[in-house]
């Protein structure tokens, strides 16, 4: 009783999923993260060659669309989800830089959507649910009853990605970093299925000066506010 639908909406690298889960276990409530789903769906592409440097063989992934299964295991150690495709953990894989170059011109094909879409509706029939994403408030669950929309500058969310890449690992440069999350901002917002618009309903929160620990308090606040709402309305 009382429990809520949150839709967590935004731009790459400003936090969306440390927010979403840090939310979620704070309201014990289900954590999804459709990024990693996009992601996952890239890495298939990827794996099975439907991806030549720039050129995406459309037809091909969406013949072998139904062999990707996605799903979320719980990591008992780290207290939260991770992603598997076809039954192999890919967590990690997904966060590569090779996947980040790709994974907004996956995200646009109707079809990937479409599929992807109709799962993470599944996921939240029971209410109790932290979503993050680009279209979570606008497509996914219009009907939701807490919808944020998180933003940052491109070159403060750029710093942050090259900095989490570097301490991975991989071999980047910032220049490289920036020009992906600008890319990414011009694909996502000007697609045909979907695009990334902040819902009419949504709070904005720009963290570009702003700590996790600050923007957390503040939206753990508004989301008590609007469960407290829901429960006087039941």
């Amino acid at each position: 009783m009382g429990k809520i639908t949150i839709a967590i909406d935004g731009y790459s690298s400003t936090g969306k999923s440390t927010i979403a889960k840090e939310l979620a276990s704070a309201l014990n409530y289900l954590y999804v993260d459709t990024g990693a789903m996009y992601r996952a769906i890239t890495l298939f592409a990827l794996e099975n060659k439907c991806i030549d440097n720039e050129n995406i063989d459309h037809n091909k992934l969406v013949e072998l669309l139904p062999k990707a299964k996605l799903k979320f295991q719980l990591n008992k150690e780290l207290g939260y989800s991770e992603m598997f495709l076809n039954g192999k953990n890919v967590e990690q894989e997904i966060r590569s830089m090779r996947v980040s170059k790709q994974v907004s011109k996956i995200s646009v094909i109707p079809e990937v959507r479409a599929k992807l879409v109709s799962m993470q509706r599944k996921m939240g029939t029971k209410k109790g649910i932290v979503m993050d994403g680009r279209d979570i408030g606008t497509v996914v669950f219009p009907d939701a009853e807490f919808k944020i929309f998180m933003t940052a500058s491109p070159d403060i969310r750029a710093s942050r990605r090259y900095k989490e890449l570097i301490s991975k690992g991989e071999k980047v440069t910032y220049e490289e970093v920036l020009k992906n999350v600008r890319e990414r901002d011009y694909i996502d917002s000007n697609r045909a299925a979907s695009p990334l618009l902040k819902a009419e309903d949504a709070i904005v929160f720009d963290n570009s000066d702003m700590g996790l620990m600050e923007q957390f308090e503040r939206i753990h606040y508004y989301a008590l506010q609007v469960i407290e709402k829901q429960k006087k309305n039941a």
